[in-house]
């Protein structure tokens, strides 16, 4: 059965000023992800892989070219109407782990679902830190937890509503190959059990091979690798 398509891009360039004149980050990039696909995005340092995971979840503007997320046309969204899609729709983890460092591990994964009205939050966000293995240390703040408990309740924050799309940019990239590794496999297990569609941006081939798709970012120009994914 064909899955249907829940993020897509037509032409989507984006250039920005500099000194030696207009520079173009992203260039001419279109794709079709679908519901519940894994797609990597990896290439060299400066190949524009951040900049069109912004455009994709709608954090970024385009200079021209169309996106799709949700179903939602983000060219014909204002920054209220993106901010409510990502909002209900998406979620986010990031090489920096972006907790609230005044907020407790289980504050910071009751967060979303708070912001969104749920009155479930403490229950849900105790049993999504029970799945990252954190139900211990719900009580701590960001300061007293390791880098790699950190992007635990980062992921466990970003899995939380069930989001449509979880955008992941460089998620072990501040962690050691171990905890690294660690990351990555609870990232896949978390979002293959709900069905979630990932967009990964990473420079790990390893963690990238786990993906259905693999996809190489070069010049701002996006192509499909040789390499099968999903475990090549």
């Amino acid at each position: 059965m064909t899955r249907a398509i829940v993020l897509q891009a037509q032409n989507l360039t984006k250039e920005v000023s500099s000194p030696e004149g207009p520079l173009t980050i992203v260039r001419a990039v279109s794709l079709a992800v679908a519901a519940g696909e894994s797609i990597a995005i990896v290439g060299p340092s400066g190949a524009g892989k951040s900049t069109l995971l912004a455009l994709l979840a709608g954090l970024d503007t385009p200079t021209s070219g169309d996106c799709y997320l949700a179903g939602e046309h983000l060219n014909a969204l204002d920054e209220d109407g993106r901010a409510r899609l990502r909002a209900e729709r998406v979620g986010f983890v990031f090489q920096a782990f972006h907790l609230m460092p005044s907020l407790t591990a289980l504050e910071n994964v009751m967060l979303p679902l708070e912001l969104a009205g749920r009155r479930d939050a403490r229950p849900q966000a105790l049993e999504m830190l029970e799945r990252v293995g954190l139900r211990a240390r719900a009580g701590h703040y960001p300061r007293q937890l390791s880098g790699g408990e950190q992007q635990r309740v980062a992921l466990a924050r970003a899995s939380v509503g069930n989001p449509r799309v979880l955008f992941a940019d460089e998620p072990t990239g501040n962690l050691d190959t171990a905890t690294g590794e660690r990351v990555g496999r609870l990232l896949f297990e978390l979002n293959g059990g709900a069905n979630t569609t990932l967009v990964l941006v990473t420079h790990e081939r390893t963690l990238a091979s786990h993906c259905e798709r693999v996809l190489i970012m070069d010049g701002g120009a996006l192509r499909e690798s040789s390499a099968t994914g999903a475990g090549a």
